[in-house]
């Protein structure tokens, strides 16, 4: 299965594991590199002697590709880049911020940059700072998204059709079957979130990824898009976001009400009522924790047979 994304990478599969915050450690991101995909570290929720820390383990539990995932709006972005310099981390995937920013920089450091877009708008400046490949992420995707609410059916080809990069598919995505459907419709590969999840490998709390196995259709919800628009499953929090919401609310007390540190406090500590639980809608197709390399053997197979099918019709 090689194409212009395995190629760049170096990896088997056109599959990468998204760096998630407080789920992407370096147990998932070496697993899933040992699986033949690219794993991501997910800098977002690590401090930077912890993302260092996590580097220099992912490099000791795996000789395969992997890289880091780093919103730019971090706060110590230029400690984090440098850490990434100095433990010869190849691959960057940047999200939340400008590419021009970054990508010179990196890429003068023999870095691979790929960014992370949900618009056509965004896929092209991206392209124009010089992103070795883009991430067009649909609006069913869990965690932080984009505003226009535009689907990963709709979104792949509308950026396929004017983007000249490698182009890799978010939102919505944990099978084959999926992964099939998004290259079909112009991606070279697929970047998987919520499935990796309900992984055994994930960092999350074991009560999140009990959340997610038990979430049915509907049970998430795009949120707070007057600050950063989010997707999460609809629990207390959830419900008192939105009964702050019928008193016609302003930014500040949104703010007030999300407070700091909801997600960890949700994903990673295992506060079911008040913790941001952040995931996408897919979590009604995901319905057992799994290893990830029994995840990704299912995926590769169900991608094969679903071509079968598709030439049969």
């Amino acid at each position: 299965m090689t194409n212009k994304i395995t190629s760049l990478f170096n990896i088997k599969y056109p599959i990468i594991q998204a760096g998630m915050i407080w789920n992407s450690g370096w147990r998932l991101a070496s697993a899933a590199s040992n699986s033949g995909i690219l794993g991501l570290i997910g800098a977002g929720s690590m401090y930077p002697d912890v993302l260092r820390e996590h580097i220099q383990k992912c490099k000791a539990a795996t000789d395969k590709p992997f890289g880091v995932n780093v919103p730019m709006l971090y706060p110590n972005i230029e400690e984090i880049m440098d850490i990434i310099v100095e433990e010869d981390v190849k691959i960057v995937f940047t999200s939340a911020g400008n590419p021009k920013t970054w990508t010179k920089w990196l890429q003068d450091r023999d870095i691979i940059v790929v960014h992370v877009v949900s618009s056509v708008k965004f896929a092209l400046k991206a392209e124009a700072a010089g992103a070795d490949a883009i991430v067009a992420e649909g609006f069913e995707a869990g965690g932080h998204n984009g505003r226009d609410e535009t689907t990963t059916l709709t979104l792949i080809p509308m950026v396929k059709e004017q983007l000249s990069i490698p182009l890799i598919a978010a939102g919505g995505i944990a099978t084959g079957k999926a992964m099939l459907a998004t290259m079909i419709l112009g991606a070279d590969a697929v970047q998987v979130g919520s499935r990796f999840v309900a992984s055994e490998e994930s960092s999350a709390h074991q009560a999140f990824k009990q959340v997610v196995v038990d979430a049915k259709e509907g049970d998430t919800q795009l949120t707070l898009k007057e600050l950063a628009p989010v997707r999460l499953i609809k629990n207390k929090f959830y419900n008192d976001l939105q009964e702050l919401y019928k008193t016609g609310p302003t930014t500040e007390q949104l703010k007030e009400l999300l407070g700091r540190a909801r997600a960890k406090r949700g994903m990673f500590e295992g506060d079911l009522e008040d913790g941001e639980l952040e995931i996408g809608q897919i979590t009604g197709l995901i319905h057992n924790i799994k290893p990830v390399a029994q995840i990704v053997k299912e995926m590769v197979a169900e991608f094969n047979e679903a071509k079968i099918q598709v030439n049969s019709f």
